[in-house]
């Protein structure tokens, strides 16, 4: 049968970094590619108490739910966001499965073929995907290390009149970047000023290394709430912070917007897991998640800091990065010279593997760029990493110096 496909599905790309985990998958390849956070810290005992807890209950544990969530877990997450400066109350909040899903739900309600949304350049690649999957008119804004620059973003906000601005501005994926507080403010100003709305995807901003200055920034959604509130709306996600196998993170904004995020949630897949929700909310209640956070933040401070000292110790030419203030990824940048996507193929024939950094912008991608986690890969494993991107390296060198076209 000839299957005549939708055009949201033509526009549907493959995810380069479940393309490449595949590619890693069950080899001794060490795999710096995807965003996982490491197995052996997650709270398995704990995970299977509240599950314990949760399933000792009636039946009804077990029935359908609110399309909103469950009502308890959603409780609790309002008030960690109220700790952060986040004024939201129960009925502004939806869990949904992981925040990714939120991603998708908010576009799905906002935007027609054509629509304008603003990223940063470069963004995390699976928004791109949900993006492009909704036929959105994709634009960048010029950014550097302390986030989108003020200056570009009110030229593309006058020139396209975009229906949203999409943005990780702490701990960013896949750069690791956290915006300073005056640009946070200039892009919550500007963006209010012509009626844009932002959606501040923040998976990574509780997992902060000690010590930053710029640790314990206010989120956009705080910031906009200060000034009235309406313009952002926020999206987290337990699995960075508890495990992804959960699959539960949570949208919250104005009543109205979240209001008819349920309602497409509602036409997806009625809801997320109950028996999830349920078992969050009874890890919440009877465990330290704060401590558990500081235990994760504490171990992926100190992989970072490997990685980084083993990269420095490789002095190759033209190679720089900025040491993240918290999150998962450290963005590594390379000689002008090095195309990372077909670098890639040698890496991982010698045992490693990263993520290029093309796919991650929407546009006029830097080649010579890369995303590396270095929170799943053991410690004592992250010297052998780069070690064998090392080899990658001169091999690459090599095949350059034989021919003008490499690989």
């Amino acid at each position: 049968m000839n299957i005549v496909y939708s055009t949201m599905a033509q526009h549907l790309g493959s995810s380069a970094v479940r393309d490449i985990l595949k590619l890693t998958q069950g080899s001794n390849v060490i795999s710096l590619a995807g965003g996982l956070p490491a197995e052996e810290l997650f709270p398995l005992e704990a995970v299977r108490e509240a599950y314990n807890r949760v399933l000792t209950g009636p039946a009804s544990v077990l029935q359908y739910g609110l399309t909103e969530g469950y009502a308890p877990l959603r409780e609790k997450v309002a008030a960690r966001l109220a700790r952060q400066g986040i004024s939201v109350s129960t009925s502004e909040v939806v869990l949904t499965t992981g925040s990714q899903q939120s991603i998708d739900l908010l576009c799905r309600m906002l935007l027609d073929p054509g629509d304008t949304v603003l990223v940063e350049s470069p963004t995390y690649l699976a928004a791109l995907q949900v993006l492009g999957s909704y036929r959105a008119n994709i634009v960048s804004v010029a950014s550097d290390k302390d986030g989108m620059l003020p200056d570009d973003l009110e030229h593309k906000l006058q020139l396209h009149r975009p229906k949203l601005l999409y943005a990780v501005p702490t701990f960013g994926n896949p750069t690791g970047a956290t915006w300073s507080e005056s640009r946070r403010r200039s892009v919550v100003e500007l963006c209010r000023r012509y009626g844009t709305l932002i959606l501040e995807d923040n998976p990574y901003g509780e997992i902060a290394f000690t010590g930053g200055d710029r640790v314990g920034l206010p989120p956009l959604t705080a910031i906009d709430g200060g000034m009235g509130g309406g313009s952002v709306v926020y999206t987290g996600t337990f699995s960075k912070i508890v495990a992804p196998a959960l699959r539960t993170g949570w949208i919250a904004g104005s009543r109205e917007l979240v209001t008819t995020v349920a309602r497409a949630k509602q036409a997806a897949d009625l809801h997320s897991s109950t028996i999830d929700q349920r078992a969050l909310d009874e890890l919440m209640t009877g465990y330290d998640l704060d401590g558990h956070i500081a235990v994760i933040s504490r171990e992926y401070a100190a992989r970072m800091k490997v990685l980084s000292s083993e990269l420095r110790s490789r002095n190759w030419e033209g190679a720089h990065w900025e040491e993240p203030q918290g999150g998962m990824f450290l963005w590594l940048t390379l000689d002008k010279s090095v195309n990372t996507a077909e670098l890639l193929p040698l890496a991982v024939a010698r045992g490693v593997a990263f993520v290029p950094g093309e796919v991650f912008y929407p546009a006029n991608p830097d080649r010579s760029t890369m995303r590396l986690n270095f929170t799943h890969t053991p410690p004592d494993l992250l010297p052998l990493a780069v070690e064998r991107l090392n080899e990658a390296l001169e091999e690459w060198s090599g095949r350059r110096l034989e021919s003008p076209n490499p690989v």
